[in-house]
């Protein structure tokens, strides 16, 4: 046995439509997770928003997830690069890079489903079962999970020239309490024109079409009822549009918004949706689509 360190990249929740099925991984940022087999203690967190991570192993996403993966004494080390309760998958990221670290650690065999069933053990400790940002955290790309029992996941197809505009206000939003707000029932005619545009949004990525990206990324369910936790949410989406965006939502539960257009344009969105955010306080990110998820390092 012996120590193991994987950073696993951020993700886009959702993606639109896809509401708890879809997810993109991003190029760029992410966690990096420390296990130490044969010690035990609280677990170390640092970098972004550090004070804000449980240090207790019980309630550490991370740590759950590593001791879901070994279940033998585990030292937990955290270098965090996703903001907390952004939108941005970062407990998905801790879990799935903490998994996957105590397996190389205590040298387990291990599939991307097992990595993701230890993985979905920290995550519903933080904001619910759910497999939209751990499923691309560990393949990359953009990935559909059609069962979590059993995990059944597709990874598709991403074009290359693709990318990602990324905005995040200054305020933070808990999964778990964006999730309360949302109906548990939902009128048919809704959720048919959600299923359609989930399924013509999988195939505008398989097909590199941004003028059927544009008409599908339409989230129905979710945004409506989340854009009033974000500021100025509906200036920055159509600012995103109005500069070339194939489509603009929420990145998972918010506030971050995200916007993909061509590599070749995404940088005018970034720009126009920052001008739309106007006075309020927030980071604007340029990424790729990250097209590995979680490594050793």
């Amino acid at each position: 046995m012996k120590r193991a360190t994987v950073f696993a990249p951020g993700s886009v929740g959702n993606v639109g439509p896809g509401f708890d099925i879809l997810g993109l991984a991003i190029d760029g940022i992410g966690d990096r997770v420390t296990v130490e087999p044969g010690k035990s203690g609280p677990v170390i967190v640092r970098g972004r928003d550090a004070d804000l991570v449980p240090t207790d192993p019980a309630k550490n996403a991370a740590a759950i997830a590593a001791q879901a993966m070994a279940n033998q004494p585990l030292h937990v080390t955290i270098d965090k690069g996703l903001p907390v309760a952004a939108g941005l998958g970062g407990s998905a990221s801790s879990s799935v890079a903490g998994a996957y670290a105590a397996a190389i650690a205590c040298e387990i065999t291990v599939t991307p489903s097992s990595i993701m069933l230890a993985a979905l053990e920290g995550e519903i400790a933080v904001s619910g079962r759910h497999l939209d940002n751990i499923a691309p955290i560990t393949l990359g790309g953009l990935v559909l999970s059609r069962s979590m029992d059993p995990i059944d996941v597709i990874a598709l197809h991403a074009p290359e020239n693709w990318s990602i505009a990324l905005i995040t206000p200054n305020v933070r939003i808990e999964t778990k309490k964006a999730r309360a707000i949302l109906p548990e029932k939902w009128e048919r005619e809704s959720w048919i024109q959600q299923m359609a545009n989930a399924t013509a949004l999988v195939v505008a990525f398989m097909n590199a079409d941004g003028a059927l990206a544009r008409r599908a990324l339409d989230d129905l369910y979710a945004e409506p009822r989340r854009a009033s936790m974000i500021p100025r949410f509906f200036d920055v989406k159509r600012a995103a549009l109005d500069a070339g965006a194939f489509g603009c939502s929420i990145s998972g539960s918010g506030p971050t918004i995200f916007a993909i257009a061509e590599t070749s344009s995404v940088e005018r969105c970034a720009e126009a949706m920052r001008r739309a955010m106007a006075e309020v306080q927030c980071e604007v990110r340029v990424c790729g689509i990250a097209r590995h998820g979680a490594i050793p390092v």
